[in-house]
């Protein structure tokens, strides 16, 4: 069995230089981003992320500063090998991982911000992406870029995609939110769907907690706790419902999607509601948008990312295939174990060794 690891949700940290450095004077110098020092009798606490008067990261006060700051201190290697690209490669090495998908940090919370103008949204997500570009240099063999779109505007989508598409990757990120009162299956996308399939770009979705935004979980919680528990796996479930539901899957049979950061176990549930309760019980309001099954749908269309010891990954294989699924270490951030490709494998010891395989290397390749 090759031992070869694709790391399929692999973070950089952004530099807060980058946002001056790359922005234009006029974006920059209506919304500087720029760091906060947080003052405090005993602790370090990290500065906090500001975009003009607004803090980066919502629901991000005082007590989860402080738990930040004690949970911070088990990761700070990781999160500075993650702050350049040679770095980034022997961090890589340690853990037996041959190639990754780089997505940000900071810049989805940055670009998504609910205070932000749609021009600086624009603006923002072309200099990161400017940035990341720089950051992987010649290392294209090994880091695989994945460039970040501005929602804010519709109607700059499409070039958006096209200026990505010139760095020669093959992936972009959206998140999975409500994102400027538009879900992903609003008629004003259509036209960067129909792009997307053209230039055979796949999607990336990929949440977080504490956006600026109309995060899940939102309406009712405001601690970390009960956002964290909603915003990765709830957000993805309804991506993935608001892509079928409103047709983008029927009309563009060619487009991938990949769902990360939310496991699989919600898979073999979530599909079986969808096939069995919602898609027999009024055939005539969905003949037209969703003309086969959802888990149909899923098996032609979308990937995604494995967690570690999550219960329900057979049960995933069982209803979708092995083929569909990646595995992502979430380096650096600390809320993941990072483990090496010995205990990676360790981890998974259940599957078969060519399920192992295929989660671990394989499949990626179906996606860029």
């Amino acid at each position: 069995m090759p031992n070869k690891i694709f790391d399929g949700d692999r973070h950089v940290i952004e530099p807060v230089s980058l946002w001056k450095e790359y922005t234009s004077e006029k974006t920059f110098s209506k919304y500087p981003i720029y760091l906060k020092n947080v003052p405090h009798k005993e602790l370090t606490i990290p500065p906090v992320l500001m975009i003009g008067e607004h803090s980066v990261l919502s629901n991000w006060g005082p007590d989860i500063q402080v738990a930040a700051a004690i949970e911070n201190e088990n990761s700070i290697a990781e999160r500075l090998a993650a702050t350049c690209s040679k770095d980034q490669l022997l961090s890589m090495n340690d853990s037996g991982i041959e190639q990754a998908l780089l997505f940000p940090s900071f810049a989805m919370y940055i670009v998504n911000h609910s205070e932000i103008d749609a021009q600086a949204s624009l603006d923002f997500a072309a200099a990161y992406n400017r940035w990341l570009f720089d950051y992987i240099g010649s290392e294209t063999d090994r880091l695989h870029g994945v460039g970040v779109i501005s929602r804010h505007d519709p109607k700059t989508m499409v070039a958006q995609l096209e200026t990505i598409a010139q760095f020669g990757w093959r992936m972009i990120k959206l998140r999975p939110e409500i994102i400027k009162g538009r879900s992903l299956g609003h008629p004003d996308y259509e036209a960067f769907w129909e792009r997307c399939e053209q230039l055979g770009i796949t999607v990336a979705l990929h949440g977080g907690t504490h956006l600026a935004g109309s995060t899940v979980g939102t309406d009712r919680f405001t601690s970390r706790f009960g956002l964290h528990a909603c915003s990765h796996p709830i957000e993805i479930q309804m991506a993935f419902l608001s892509l079928v539901e409103s047709g983008v899957t029927e009309r563009y049979p060619s487009l991938k999607f990949l769902l990360l950061e939310a496991g699989c176990s919600w898979v073999p549930y979530w599909l079986w509601r969808l096939d069995n309760i919602c898609y027999t019980e009024f055939p005539s309001l969905i003949q037209h948008n969703i003309k086969m099954l959802p888990s149909e749908y899923f098996k032609r269309q979308f990937w995604l990312t494995i967690e570690l010891g999550e219960p329900s990954i057979e049960d995933c294989i069982k209803t979708v295939g092995v083929d569909n699924l990646i595995y992502g270490s979430d380096f650096p951030h600390p809320d993941h174990l990072h483990l090496n490709d010995i205990n990676i494998r360790n981890e998974l010891d259940y599957l078969t060794p060519s399920e192992i395989d295929k989660i671990l290397y394989s499949n990626y390749k179906a996606l860029i």
